[in-house]
């Protein structure tokens, strides 16, 4: 738990974080904007013994093309499972996820790891960098995994450069991932992320392992990149991050109690429980 003058200098880090008119989109015009990412009526659930668990109670949104949108909610009210399903990781029990007019349930499970190779850029809150390669050989990896972008193998060198460079990392290329501080190794994840030049970054509390300065200077980063046409989703459990986004919704117990910037199927509070 933070302390009140911790809380107060992170509240205050955030408000200056960006230029907002730069980063923020008016709500008329984001419902105006065609869905990269339509979630209709998803619902999954989980069965450990005979107890029947429902993480995902029929929910349904769109995610605006080149947004910003966060995924809020406490511990436990299905965002990561969430952001697993719009990446394809995971499968709904019942409804579906469409990505740019293709739905991802009616895929096979290596039509799904190719098409997440070359469309859905992953952070990880705990950096996930092999402690072996260098910041250089970690982004070259993913292109090699991820088929290169369309790029040739011969170019796939010059793009780990520009995309370390992205993230203002190109002087710590080839160090390795224990010689780099926390911030340092989360900008070559993102970095990573980037390799195939996906059109989405999804990222599971990407600044949950950083101090409050650290942070801030992360998310800046991650915002930044919606101004080269991505569409950046991030799941978090602080509404204070969740506010800067420019569209988000809000979960509670697997299901969507609040939605800004976005067209989504809300349900009142007091039915949540009901």
């Amino acid at each position: 738990m933070l302390q009140t003058k911790d809380m107060l200098h992170k509240l205050s880090i955030w408000e200056d974080y960006i230029d907002m008119s730069d980063t923020h989109t008016s709500h008329n015009h984001l419902l105006s904007t065609s869905p990269l990412i339509q979630v209709e009526h998803l619902t999954h659930t989980v069965t450990a013994r005979t107890q029947q668990t429902t993480l995902l109670n029929d929910i349904t949104f769109r995610v605006p093309a080149k947004s910003l949108f966060a995924i809020n909610g406490p511990s436990g009210s299905g965002k990561s499972t969430l952001l697993n399903m719009l990446a394809g990781i995971d499968q709904p029990i019942r409804g579906c996820v469409i990505f740019d007019g293709r739905e991802l349930k009616a895929q096979s499970e290596n039509a799904l790891a190719h098409w997440r190779g070359r469309n859905v850029g992953i952070i990880f809150q705990f950096f996930q960098l092999i402690p072996t390669l260098t910041a250089l050989e970690n982004v070259l990896l993913a292109l090699e995994l991820g088929g290169g972008g369309g790029l040739r193998s011969k170019d796939w060198r010059g793009r780990a450069h520009v995309c370390l460079d992205t993230v203002e990392m190109g002087p710590f290329a080839h160090r390795l991932p224990a010689e780099l501080s926390g911030g340092q190794q989360q900008r070559v994840a993102i970095a990573r992320a980037l390799a195939n030049d996906p059109p989405v970054l999804i990222a599971d509390e990407p600044t949950g392992n950083l101090d409050s300065i650290t942070a801030h200077s992360i998310f800046k980063t991650m915002a930044n990149l919606t101004r080269q046409e991505k569409t950046v989703i991030y799941v978090t459990h602080d509404p204070q991050l969740a506010s800067l986004a420019s569209a988000r919704i809000d979960l509670l117990d697997g299901q969507i109690v609040h939605a800004d910037g976005t067209t989504a199927i809300v349900t009142p509070l007091k039915e949540v429980h009901s």
